[in-house]
């Protein structure tokens, strides 16, 4: 089976995002630390060259295939952020309809910049996303 190529790295958090040459991607990164900090009890780390992620969660799926990934987590990209965060659990999607603009692909979530999302609904989505990760899969 291939091995997951995301992977906590040593790379450095701040580095990374004072690296960021669009300045509203780099506050909308400095922000969402701090939300995803404060949801997930958890330091930010660098998962690869440019995820960063809180926590970290092991999972199995049926097939057997099985590895590690953050609790929650984004990744401040050219054309938007993408949040990393579960879906599927009860509210999720009276949630994400109070959210505001974003789209949503398979597992991720895109936002364009923070201010055009509730930042309420948003803290409550990662909030409870988490609990469900750490109840699906628990350590």
């Amino acid at each position: 089976m291939a091995e997951n190529k995301t992977k906590p790295t040593k790379l450095s958090v701040a580095a990374f995002i004072d690296a960021l040459t669009d300045e509203t991607r780099r506050a909308d990164a400095k922000a969402l630390v701090k939300l995803m900090q404060s949801a997930t009890g958890e330091k930010p780390k660098m998962w690869g060259p440019s995820i960063i992620g809180f926590g970290i969660c092991h999972y199995t799926y049926e097939s057997g295939r099985e590895g590690d990934m953050p609790l929650a987590g984004f990744s401040p990209r050219k054309a938007a952020t993408v949040l990393y965060v579960a879906r599927g659990f009860s509210d999720s999607e009276a949630l994400l309809a109070k959210l505001g603009k974003h789209t949503i692909g398979k597992g991720c979530l895109y936002i364009k910049k923070l201010a055009d999302v509730d930042q309420k609904a948003l803290e409550v989505l990662v909030v409870k996303s988490v609990a469900a990760r750490r109840a699906q899969h628990p350590s």
